[in-house]
């Protein structure tokens, strides 16, 4: 139950504690917090009217609405018939693959996805960037299944898509299957993405991707070195293509965790080429915390000792743009999650040591990757939607230290039911192998 049933109509609520950051003013991470009143009408957030009601919030932290930009809503929820067998990175690789040849039909893809949009609403996300995969003929499957929700989720969730496929089934004579995917990328308004891992075309066949983005007016989306290896670094031959190549769009690169454990001048050379080619980058915590250095089948009484985060505050100490985003939920890539932006800000806190450091680490969950993909900006501001998330919180201690499961979030000015729909709808899925 939310903490407080706000009235009807419009109101203005009082005594709310925000990030300085999100008003356009600078604190200190000790003191990074202020207090605002915000008067709501008409579904906006409006100019101060002393004729409203006015609620006394007691200093309960407020934002605007997240934006979740790395998701896979097409993978969600397959954990029940899909379970990781050991907890590896290949283990989720071959799993995944097994399953969608099995069991990903249109309806399947669609109910999982629609389930998936219901938590996400209502915990307080108007925005996502989903990754499809692209494996023909999977491709026209759940692209058709995406294009429809994105119509139907208009005006609650923000919507985008990028193909995922990898980086070898790209022809590098820029032919073949990979340029029909990018037209359909096209045609359906996506990004174009793929996975990229040492090659011995690498080079080459980054050139084709960009040359089919590039021709097709697309924004491009990576994953790339998802893993603990340092000598995979395909990161730094993106930033290199881009480069060479002066492609212009936005170019986003999720993951790179290999980074971590990389010679220290041979990551920050890295970083200094993403920083110069303007590659925005997005740190999917979670889900690199659960698969990095796992060895169960070989060592199941290891403890793991290298996390899999990347140089998020070296990224950020040189200009580049910084997002965290929720990655998967309940699959065999990570078998928790639901697509709630409190709780990556506050593992992404923990684990990246976030705390303690600048004071305008909140805006990598709304602003930063509103940059990065387009969607409007979360404001605070006059004028803008009244897509508020309210927690009874009133510091960053006791923002972090609970769950926030009685937040309010309010759409459009009202407050909605935050009820989550519940695990049992997809029972009649689960047993599909």
């Amino acid at each position: 139950m939310d903490f407080l049933r706000l009235p009807e109509g419009s109101v203005t609520l009082t005594n709310l504690t925000v990030p300085a950051c999100l008003i356009g003013k600078s604190g200190t991470p000790a003191a990074d917090l202020v207090r605002i009143d915000l008067t709501l009408k008409d579904g906006r957030i409006a100019a101060p009217d002393g004729s409203l009601p006015r609620i006394d919030m007691k200093g309960a932290m407020v934002f605007p609405s997240f934006i979740d930009m790395h998701t896979h809503l097409d993978k969600g929820h397959i954990w029940p018939r899909a379970a990781n067998p050991d907890g590896s990175f290949m283990g989720a690789l071959t799993t995944v693959e097994a399953d969608r040849i099995a069991n990903w039909s249109g309806a399947d893809v669609r109910a999982r996805m629609d389930f998936a949009l219901r938590c996400a609403y209502a915990h307080g996300t108007s925005a996502i960037r989903t990754h499809l995969d692209a494996i023909p003929p999977q491709h026209r499957i759940s692209f058709a299944e995406f294009t429809r929700l994105r119509e139907e989720w208009a005006g609650r969730i923000e919507l985008q898509a990028a193909c995922l496929t990898s980086i070898d089934r790209i022809d590098p004579e820029g032919g073949g299957e990979f340029a029909e995917l990018a037209d359909l990328v096209a045609e359906t308004g996506s990004v174009l993405g793929c996975v990229t891992f040492p090659d011995a075309q690498l080079s080459d066949r980054l050139r084709a991707f960009f040359a089919h983005a590039g021709k097709r007016g697309l924004h491009a989306d990576f994953h790339a070195d998802e893993t603990t290896d340092p000598s995979v670094a395909t990161l730094r031959a993106i930033a290199e293509t881009v480069l060479e190549t002066g492609y212009d769009a936005p170019v986003v690169v999720g993951h790179c965790c290999s980074l971590s454990v990389q010679p220290e001048a041979e990551a920050m050379h890295t970083l200094d080429l993403v920083a110069r080619a303007g590659i925005n980058i997005v740190s999917l915590p979670m889900c690199n915390l659960y698969l990095q250095d796992r060895t169960a089948q070989d060592a199941p009484a290891r403890t793991p000792r290298l996390r899999g985060v990347t140089l998020v505050h070296e990224m950020a100490a040189r200009g580049i743009n910084v997002s965290f985003a929720s990655d998967n939920t309940r699959d065999p890539f990570y078998a928790y999650g639901d697509l709630d932006m409190i709780e990556v800000m506050r593992e992404a806190t923990r684990i990246a040591h976030l705390d303690h450091s600048r004071d305008d680490w909140v805006k990598a969950f709304l602003t930063n990757p509103a940059t990065t993909t387009g969607f409007a900006q979360p404001s605070l501001d006059a004028g803008a939607p009244a897509d508020l998330v309210i927690c009874r919180a009133r510091s960053w201690t006791e923002l972090f230290a609970r769950p926030q499961s009685d937040r309010i979030v309010i759409r459009q000015g009202r407050q909605i039911d935050r009820t989550l729909p519940d695990y049992a709808e997809l029972d009649h899925l689960m047993d599909r192998t």
